[in-house]
């Protein structure tokens, strides 16, 4: 950001921050890395810190079901039902001219996922108790929240598909079980919708807020319940599957001891699937809003290569479906990879070159963790397009999922598992490399070869 714009950002604030009685300047103003929708900004105004959350451009939140305003209503509904919710102090206006957004005042802790997962175990019982108290309040008091039950939603999420090419088999697969599996209707709650590690700030080893409340909705309490034991928001913790830090009996024990619903097994495991097929979708959705021009930040076209990552977590929820012959059989071999040239250097290593350059050269003088992390980005990127030069497998295939959906196809099919979890291990290798469910992935199914 100029100094100009960082300059009309601040006086915008210092606008919104008048109406609301605090005068003074705005001061150490800074974009906080993190947030793949919305962005954030911290400052100081008479003493005390203050986040701006904004949305990146109008066109990015038009169609979304809870604009910036209802947004906000949700986070001061939740503080006064006893939620650790964050204070919402003040709203943007349009003469402030920085956008649509809200700010509230700094909660104390870290979102850092590393610090919520290095806490004590309490912290589990502390979400759990926040869930529960997110999903007593009364959805009458919120009458402008979305629904979202199980059929309407799975048929959402497959015309989504339809949209992204239809063409990824492990998200057709998901799709066909959520059909055949599909629940009855649960009593209305309010939810959250995207209570997980990363959007609870967490300060010495306390849950002190729950954050980012703009896919909050009325549903099944198991859907919030699921969300955060999905392997991707459990960052590595492979073994806690309860949000990362213990067990799924853990977070149902905690859960039904604060008030919250009975926990049903069957219903977390569709949504489970479910919110593992909207996330694989969503991901998808990045690189069209960034083709579109809502929002052309780098971060955009780099997420939506986490796809893979949820064909993965697909498959390895869905497998146990299999017949025991078909998880059994080797996978088939990877291509070999390309052979070392010589003489000019391929296109990646140049790419290897940038990224090294950009490291040794223009990290040094970055100062702030967001340059930092959009440095971190740029070299993801780096390494996609290099990866994919090096020999991509094609994830792509839509007969193969025109025939899963219609019920021709299924993991029954001989040679149909083998093939996609080699397609889903080379391809994820190619875009995500890092993420931790890969190595597992690896060592269940490549020790059968």
């Amino acid at each position: 950001m100029t100094a100009e714009a960082q300059q009309t950002l601040a006086e915008g604030l210092g606008h919104a921050m008048a109406r609301a009685g605090r005068h003074g300047p705005v001061g150490g103003l800074l974009r906080l890395s993190g947030g793949a929708n919305m962005q954030s900004w911290r400052f100081e105004l008479g003493g005390e810190a203050f986040v701006l959350r904004r949305a990146p451009s109008a066109e990015w939140v038009a169609g979304r079901a809870l604009d910036m305003a209802k947004e906000a209503a949700v986070i001061r509904a939740a503080r006064a039902g006893g939620v650790p919710a964050p204070e919402v102090i003040a709203e943007l206006a349009p003469e402030d001219g920085i956008g649509l957004g809200f700010i509230m005042r700094c909660a104390s802790g870290s979102p850092d996922p590393e610090n919520a997962l290095s806490s004590p175990p309490k912290l589990l019982d502390e979400i759990a108790d926040a869930m529960a108290r997110v999903h007593a309040l009364d959805p009458a008091m919120l009458r402008f929240l979305p629904v979202l039950e199980p059929a309407a939603g799975v048929e959402a999420l497959a015309a989504q598909f339809v949209e992204s090419g239809g063409d990824r088999p492990p998200i057709a697969l998901g799709l066909a079980w959520l059909r055949a599996n599909l629940p009855s209707p649960a009593p209305l709650t309010v939810l959250h919708g995207d209570l997980r590690i990363g959007n609870i700030m967490v300060d010495r080893g306390h849950l002190s807020a729950v954050l980012d409340w703009e896919l909050a909705h009325l549903g099944d309490p198991h859907e919030d319940l699921a969300f955060g034991c999905m392997t991707v928001w459990r960052f590595g913790r492979l073994g806690k599957r309860g949000f990362g830090l213990g067990s799924i009996e853990d977070l149902a024990c905690a859960y039904e001891a604060a008030g919250g619903t009975t926990f049903d097994p069957t219903r977390f495991r569709f949504w489970l699937v479910y919110r593992t097929v909207w996330w694989a979708l969503s991901a998808l959705s990045m690189g069209k809003g960034w083709r579109s021009g809502a929002d052309r930040s780098l971060e955009r076209v780099v997420v939506a290569r986490r796809a893979a990552e949820q064909d993965l977590d697909l498959l390895l929820l869905l497998e146990t479906d299999a017949p025991a012959v078909e998880r059994a059989r080797a996978l088939p071999s990877s291509p070999p990879p390309p052979a070392q040239g010589e003489g000019e250097p391929s296109a990646a290593e140049v790419l290897t070159a940038v990224s090294e350059w950009l490291a040794a050269t223009v990290k040094p003088h970055m100062a702030t963790s967001r340059e930092r992390f959009e440095l971190a980005v740029a070299q993801n990127a780096l390494g996609i397009v290099r990866r994919e030069l090096a020999g991509r497998p094609n994830p792509h295939d839509k007969a193969l999922c025109e025939a899963i959906l219609a019920g021709q196809t299924t993991l029954a099919q001989p040679g149909l598992l083998a093939d996609l979890r080699r397609r889903v291990l080379d391809t994820l290798a190619a875009d995500m490399p890092k993420y931790p469910a890969l190595s597992e992935a690896r060592r269940l199914w490549e020790s059968q070869t």
